[in-house]
């Protein structure tokens, strides 16, 4: 295995981001050291992950020496922001040459509710174009990286962030989701990775005149802890309307749970054996520990895959037409990559079926949600089959193939962005060539803190996989 990260003796060590702010506060060592630290590990594992879309390194020096961060739970953390969300004075070019390189003027609403956290971004991640597929590789550059297999997708969208986390390189870093885009890298790299309910936090541009808002900005991170604080700290930011409080999470909750196990895929394949050994191990894990798992089927039917895949396709139609006005002025449609042109393409054939297929995904709102009237919680695999290697997606490969394959491998984490749920994805499992596996679970709109809960009473359990203890 080609495995690399960057994990040593720095002041970083192996400190998770609440760790590192932690020791920053206590006079360990100062903001300054932090960035350096990262800097050194970025330089030492990114020519080999390619997960830097753009640097930022000088700015994030400057912060650190004024010390000029908010109060919040990241104090000085060096971290990074995914290229598809507006940093004042950074270029936005969402994985695509068909976007040129232009500072961003100002901040998105979501930019300030990360930067409260009191976070140091020194650059911006990659991603594949648009986030439109689920792993970050392009056609006109070398693809980013799993740091646990070299030769294996990190997946995507939020890949180059989810690869620098997994590495070392950095505690936590910026991600957002649309179909899975925090949770797909965070199962492919080991991680942990929440997507918020809707409207948890700030939405995001492009969802202002979306038919369905299906985006929603966290972080990857190596623990639930992480993942808790920023929750938090978002939270104290800008309270969520009409959504219960989550407030700080710091330990697994007492009650036992009634959770719902699912394992066929919308698409109606079987899971691999990794995959299906892993989420029963889970399943038995839950058992023993107290909570009570039954195996159920999704309560919509394959048409639920057809009207999600219909809406995604109006998204790149709506890029390829649309792009100088959703995105940039400059926006070059000459310069999109195939799968964007493909899904575009489809779009149109399909056109007449965009009205049916948004309502009927509005329709498998209370569908979804109605599964939370027996169960609190819904266990699946985050992926419908182990981590594929590069090339197996990509992007200009042929499209109705590279289609197929998608549609079967993410076929259990749209149903949170339709409906708007809370979904986790836990690393706490390995398949048998020692890549990580993603474990799953949804609750309904508004709680995240029974989803971060049984996420620490999982990790006292059976301890996350680290790649600094791996062979390889």
């Amino acid at each position: 295995m080609k495995r690399v990260h960057a994990f040593g003796d720095d002041c970083l060590g192996e400190l998770d981001g609440v760790g590192v702010a932690q020791a920053i506060a206590a006079g360990q060592f100062s903001a300054s050291d932090a960035v350096e630290a990262a800097l050194e590990r970025i330089d030492a594992v990114n020519p080999t992950l390619g997960a830097v879309a753009h640097d930022d390194r000088e700015r994030a020096r400057k912060r650190a020496v004024d010390n000029d961060f908010p109060s919040g739970s990241f104090v000085g953390v060096p971290s990074i922001i995914k290229n598809n969300t507006a940093f004042a004075g950074l270029p936005t070019q969402h994985g695509s040459a068909a976007v040129p390189a232009t500072p961003a003027a100002a901040n998105e609403a979501f930019t300030d509710q990360l930067l409260a956290t009191g976070i140091n971004i020194v650059g911006a991640s990659t991603l594949p174009a648009f986030g439109l597929t689920a792993t970050t590789e392009f056609v006109d550059r070398d693809p980013t990286r799993n740091p646990w297999d070299t030769d294996y997708s990190c997946g995507a969208s939020s890949g180059g962030s989810a690869a620098l986390v997994a590495a070392g390189a950095l505690p936590i870093a910026h991600a957002n989701d649309g179909g899975g885009s925090i949770r797909i890298p965070a199962a492919a790299c080991g991680l942990v990775g929440l997507k918020p309910s809707r409207d948890r936090v700030a939405p995001p541009k492009e969802g202002e005149a979306a038919p369905i808002d299906i985006i929603s900005n966290g972080i990857v991170s190596r623990t639930v802890r992480d993942t808790a604080h920023f929750i938090a700290d978002a939270e104290r930011f800008r309270a969520a309307p009409g959504m219960p409080a989550v407030g700080l999470v710091e330990g697994p909750g007492q009650r036992r749970l009634r959770i719902a196990l699912v394992t066929e895929p919308l698409t109606g394949q079987l899971l691999d054996p990794d995959t299906q050994r892993a989420v029963t191990a889970i399943a038995d894990l839950l058992e023993n520990l107290g909570h009570r798992t039954e195996m159920v089927p999704l309560p919509v039917d394959r048409s639920y895959a057809t009207q999600f895949t219909d809406y995604w396709a109006l998204m790149a139609y709506s890029l390829d037409h649309f792009g100088k006005r959703i995105i940039d002025k400059g926006f070059d449609r000459s310069q999109l990559d195939p799968f964007t042109r493909g899904l575009s393409r489809m779009a149109l054939r399909r056109f007449w079926r965009i009205p049916g297929a948004i309502r009927g995904l509005k329709r498998s709102t209370a569908a979804f949600r109605g599964m939370f009237d027996r169960f609190e919680l819904v266990l699946s695999p985050t992926l419908a089959h182990i981590t594929p290697e590069i090339g197996y997606l990509d992007p200009a490969g042929d499209f109705d193939e590279i289609f197929e394959r998608l549609t079967r491998y993410v076929a259990f984490t749209p149903a949170n962005n339709t409906a708007g749920m809370p979904g986790i994805s836990l690393p706490l499992a390995q398949d048998n060539r020692g890549l990580p596996i993603g474990i799953h679970f949804s609750a309904d709109v508004g709680h995240e803190r029974t989803l971060l809960e049984i996420g620490f009473e999982l990790e006292a359990a059976q301890p996350f996989a680290r790649i600094q203890d791996a062979v390889g």
